[in-house]
């Protein structure tokens, strides 16, 4: 289910397992970075502005409590620095849980 977000409205706010980027990234507990959205034949499109995509599972003790989905409206948006970071950055709000 969709929690908090900032962004345009969505009609996307329960995604199944394996649906979409953010239903792989749950369903297989992986980080997903998408460069062009229009390349992938699973994308739920939220906004026709979105052209990179970045999903992070938030996992405690291998279960899935929530994600951290970040999009652009440019390609090739994020670098290994920014996957490094927001990886970091969930490992630590998965404590909170």
């Amino acid at each position: 289910m969709l929690g908090p977000f900032m962004g345009e409205a969505t009609r996307h706010t329960r995604i199944e397992f394996g649906k979409g980027i953010c239903g792989q990234t749950a369903e297989r507990r992986d980080i997903f970075v998408v460069q062009d959205v229009s390349k992938e034949s699973n994308y739920l499109s939220c906004s026709t502005k979105v052209k990179s995509e970045i999903v992070l599972p938030i996992l405690k003790n291998d279960a899935i409590k929530g994600e951290l989905d970040i999009d652009s409206h440019f390609s090739s948006s994020f670098s290994k620095e920014d996957r490094e970071f927001l990886e970091n950055l969930c490992k630590l709000v998965s404590q909170l849980f």
